[in-house]
């Protein structure tokens, strides 16, 4: 029987070049989505302060021009730029502006442009709004940032990424156990190699499957699941970025190099569908395999992956000798029933899954 899977939120879209914008992506947009909201004033106070800021008649920027915005963002650091803590000032990047006072008291922002903008930025410069379902505001970041993969960056807790995954997790969450609080999310920025295999492997099942012209559907079936291993260090704590060298720590090597279906079954000791990836919609089955090991850390992990389902083949009893999917499938998918309470997702080919989120959140 067939079944082509689209019950969870299809992956947004993942670093990828876009056209270059006529105006410099460095300049920072400041005008909100709303076009009767403007900024008005002078270059920002960092730059040169004197000439007014550019605006194209549809958008302000905080800077009047290319050379402005060129040394503002020569100032600013590139990676892993997040919004300071509440101390009285504006928590868009860069800015050093006091926070506008409401009625239910001080506000986060100097404003609804930087609102906007903090909701939106770039994951890599923070200085422009994102385009679109993509990370990055250009091109030009985009290939900057995979230039330093693998690499995570973290995701301030007011952007519209950094939401979109806490719904998932909180929704996704269906034992009947206590949700507990995300703490911190990373983008995962892989290497161009990986990111290429990936995106032809894509590309081969949906010239076959045709998947993007059915409605509801993207191509290739791709979806977002999570998947819970081993830690053995503390990467995704607080301030801690930084990949561990060892190769018995699951998650660095899987944020490293993806996923090796050689390795499958090393944390479990056996696969329900024989050997490949792992992977389940419901984030609180995912929590059950994610393990510290050697740390005293109060967090857990779990990876948000995008997978190419493809068309999935139904599975609801075990059958461990599996090593692919069916002739004529891309995928297996555990249904809930016979041995399974809670469904799983298993690709057999390594190019069919990327991580793509590393979610930190409380152990319980």
């Amino acid at each position: 029987m067939r079944l082509t899977v689209f019950s969870s939120p299809r992956a947004p879209g993942e670093p990828r070049t876009s056209a270059p914008s006529p105006v410099d992506p460095t300049l920072t947009v400041v005008s909100s989505q709303n076009a009767s909201i403007q900024l008005l004033g002078s270059c920002i106070p960092t730059v040169c302060k004197i000439k007014p800021r550019y605006s194209d008649g549809t958008r302000t920027y905080t800077c009047c021009g290319m050379t402005c915005a060129n040394k503002m963002k020569a100032t600013v650091p590139k990676q892993n730029l997040v919004p300071r803590n509440h101390d009285g000032s504006c928590q868009a990047p860069n800015c050093t502006q006091p926070v506008l006072q409401t009625l239910n008291g001080p506000a986060k922002y100097c404003s609804q442009p930087h609102k906007v903008l903090a909701e939106t930025a770039c994951l890599w410069c923070r200085l422009s709004p994102k385009k679109g379902d993509r990370h990055f505001c250009s091109t030009a970041c985009a290939t900057e940032a995979q230039n330093n993969a693998a690499i995570l960056l973290e995701i301030p807790a007011g952007h519209v990424t950094y939401k979109d995954i806490v719904h998932q997790f909180q929704r996704s969450w269906r034992h009947d156990t206590y949700c507990p609080s995300v703490k911190y999310i990373y983008k995962i920025v892989s290497s161009k190699e990986l990111s290429d295999k990936y995106d032809a492997y894509k590309a081969k099942v949906e010239s076959r499957g045709h998947f993007a012209v059915q409605t509801g559907l993207t191509a290739g079936n791709e979806n977002r699941r999570w998947h819970g291993t081993l830690r053995k260090c503390n990467i995704g704590d607080k301030g801690e970025t930084q990949l561990c060298s060892s190769d018995s720590c699951s998650l660095c090597c899987i944020i490293r190099k993806s996923y090796q279906i050689i390795l499958s079954g090393k944390n479990t000791g056996w696969g329900r569908f024989g050997d490949g990836v792992y992977t389940s919609s419901t984030s609180s089955k995912s929590n059950d395999y994610s393990k510290n090991e050697d740390s005293t850390s109060p967090l857990k992990g779990m990876l948000l992956n995008k997978v190419v389902v493809g068309l999935g083949y139904k599975l609801t009893e075990n059958d461990s000798s599996l090593t692919k999917p069916r002739d004529g499938y891309d995928s297996v998918i555990g249904e809930v029933g016979g041995k399974l309470n809670y469904d799983e997702l298993v690709v057999y080919n390594n190019d069919a899954i990327r991580p793509s989120y590393l979610v930190m959140y409380e152990a319980a």
